[in-house]
């Protein structure tokens, strides 16, 4: 498996190995040992799996606070998307910076999004599934969002702004400028 550190550099994109024949295909998706070895120590204590059925359905900027925070391992099973974190740790050199990467199935490439990074994603095809393993489990009390497209941040999703689709919460989520005042981080 090949790990490559983007600009935030807790945040990784890996590229598990594919051996395939005309019989379909084997590959390893997650290795504790090959993590391990890429400096990722976190265990992995819940599967999450998400089917959006439009081009367009924008889920995040989701982080769960203190001590719920979760570190998050990102892949597409169908699909493509456009995946998005921003570090949102006060003391981190890259606070408030954002980092993206396209995630799909036919590249086979998945993200690793470590606690106190804020994490999202926009489809870019239909039907598209992605699975994602975190480190705690969902805590309804201490979930939170940072709306998709703060103008503090500069997010540039691929998409037209009017033809993003939003979950309720999603489109109620607090501005960067809010969560900069926030007492619970």
């Amino acid at each position: 498996m090949k790990f490559e550190a983007l600009e935030i550099p807790d945040v990784k994109l890996l590229y598990p190995i594919k051996f395939g024949d005309e019989r379909g295909f084997f590959s390893e998706a997650y290795s504790k040992a090959a993590f391990a070895d890429a400096g990722i120590e976190q265990s992995f204590v819940q599967d999450n799996h998400s089917l959006s059925r439009s081009v367009g359905v924008l889920r995040g900027l989701h982080y769960q606070c203190a001590p719920f925070e979760q570190d998050k391992l990102v892949r597409v099973v169908r699909g493509r998307i456009f995946d998005v974190a921003v570090d949102i740790r006060r003391k981190s050199p890259t606070f408030g910076k954002w980092v993206s990467a396209e995630i799909s199935a036919d590249e086979w490439n998945q993200i690793f999004v470590p606690k106190g990074v804020a994490h999202g994603f926009v489809t870019l095809e239909p039907d598209t599934e992605v699975n994602y393993k975190v480190s705690a489990p969902y805590a309804p009390e201490a979930e939170r969002s940072i709306i998709w497209n703060d103008a503090d941040l500069g997010i540039n999703w691929p998409i037209a702004r009017d033809a993003v689709i939003l979950s309720h919460k999603d489109a109620q989520a607090m501005s960067f400028a809010d969560y900069c005042k926030c007492p619970d981080l």
